[in-house]
């Protein structure tokens, strides 16, 4: 699939993520295939999943778009760290390898210039996950297919946020040639049309549709307010 067939499919839709953190009891294979299925049946139009054994079997239960990456570390650069790391994701069957297209360094010394080219040599696409305007222009440049705001707010040094980060959406939107994909802390429908009339290409929700061990906490947490 071209980028410009797989962005005239998400254009304006929904990707819901379908990802659970280590030791969660969702963090289950079959399990998050059945979660991915649910999201096919709801509407979604792709699917983002971590770690070659999930992004295989999702790609083998469901008839949509794969963004597939692989989360290995907890500090620095970990989605998708290294080459081999991307090109086992696009083994796995993923029609995009989303990967850290931050500016700090990759723990093999390899650049994500690099990263791109082996996965397009591969026949896959790239989404770069970014925190800032300036990374998100620089991997565009690089040659990202797509451009995500993913890592906004998550990384050090950068402001901690509680909500989307839409103003990165809207500049970035108007920075870019390539489709720019809001992603983080999106937690209700008007918050993701909010990004798309930002300029935001597509919409990423992974916690508010998938996570039900964090919504429980919130509802404990609210609850718990004198």
């Amino acid at each position: 699939m071209t980028s410009q067939d797989l962005a005239g499919d998400l254009r304006g839709r929904l990707i819901v993520s379908c990802q659970a953190p280590p030791g969660d009891p969702m963090r289950e294979t079959s399990t998050l295939v059945r979660l991915a299925l649910s999201a096919v049946a709801g509407g979604a139009a792709a699917i983002r999943a971590n770690e070659p054994e999930v992004v295989a079997a999702i790609a083998a239960a469901v008839d949509l778009p794969v963004i597939g990456l692989w989360k290995d570390g907890d500090t620095g650069v970990y989605i998708t760290p290294t080459v081999r790391h991307a090109l086992a994701i696009v083994e796995a069957g993923a029609t995009v390898v989303a990967a850290d297209a931050t500016d700090r360094p990759r723990p093999d010394g390899s650049t994500f210039t690099e990263l791109v080219t082996a996965v397009h040599a591969a026949g896959a696409l790239v989404m770069a996950d970014v925190s800032t305007l300036a990374e998100g222009i620089t991997a565009a440049g690089q040659g990202a297919d797509f451009v995500s705001t993913t890592l906004s707010g998550y990384v050090p040094g950068t402001p901690e946020r509680t909500g989307p980060d839409l103003d990165l959406v809207t500049s970035l939107s108007a920075a870019v040639s390539v489709p720019v994909v809001a992603e983080g802390r999106i937690n209700t429908p008007e918050e993701a049309a909010e990004a798309l009339a930002r300029g935001a290409h597509s919409v990423v929700v992974g916690t508010a549709i998938t996570a039900p061990t964090a919504l429980t906490s919130r509802f404990v947490a609210g609850l718990a307010r004198p």
